[in-house]
């Protein structure tokens, strides 16, 4: 069954303690940590003091996605702040296949990010040796934007090579993910979704997250 990770992005930050717990409590199965550098993208979040004190909170795993320039240099920061899976961008790594062996040799999962105008050809070469790749639908840098309904292409095409080649890789969509396409997304084969602002900006946290685990209980 598809799992789901709400992203912190779009929380209330004079609140991220509380924010965290609601999703807990609303069936969460990962807590998703957007880290922007403001040259990667054109935005700046979270660093590892952040991570570290939120980690106190929490046993949720933290699947933290690093939109920042030369991941490698911060790598270890973020394994000692209690990242479980790191994620970086092919754009983003002139050394990719050196940087998901640093990661690994840590003893935590490595992702690797496409955005939505990289090919999988870029990354082809490090399949065997990651654990999870996060397709972006939407351009990184900013939470709220719409969903790109063209990376459907692109997920569909990545499943098929998973699965013919039998890897251990779980696919990860993030943007524009909300209850009226969540379904739609989960059909193209995704296991884990993240959603930030149609949950964290929401009435009810608590409320708007079980929806979506029913949501994606139904697809499945």
């Amino acid at each position: 069954m598809a799992k789901l990770a709400p992203s912190v992005l779009s929380a209330d930050f004079s609140r991220l303690g509380e924010e965290i717990l609601k999703v807990e409590k609303g069936g969460a199965d990962y807590i998703h940590l957007d880290v922007m550098d403001g040259l990667f993208v054109p935005n700046i979040t979270i660093g590892p003091p952040v991570i570290r004190n939120i980690r106190k909170i929490t046993d949720l795993p933290f699947d933290v996605h690093l939109m920042i320039e030369k991941p490698e240099r911060y790598i270890k920061d973020f394994v000692d702040a209690g990242a479980d899976i790191i994620t970086v961008h092919a754009e983003s790594s002139v050394h990719l296949h050196r940087t998901v062996q640093q990661i690994k040799s840590f003893g935590v999962k490595a992702g690797v990010s496409l955005n939505p105008s990289t090919p999988l050809e870029n990354i082809k070469y490090v399949l065997k040796d990651i654990d999870m790749i996060l397709i972006m639908t939407v351009n990184p840098g900013f939470g709220g934007q719409k969903l790109i309904h063209s990376m459907e292409e692109k997920v569909r095409e990545i499943r098929k090579i998973i699965d013919s080649n039998q890897l251990d890789i779980d696919i990860q969509v993030d943007g524009g993910i909300k209850p009226n396409n969540v379904k739609e997304v989960i059909d193209w084969g995704v296991d884990i979704v993240v959603a930030g602002s149609a949950i964290f900006k929401s009435e009810d946290v608590i409320k708007t997250t079980k929806e979506f685990k029913q949501l994606i209980e139904k697809s499945d």
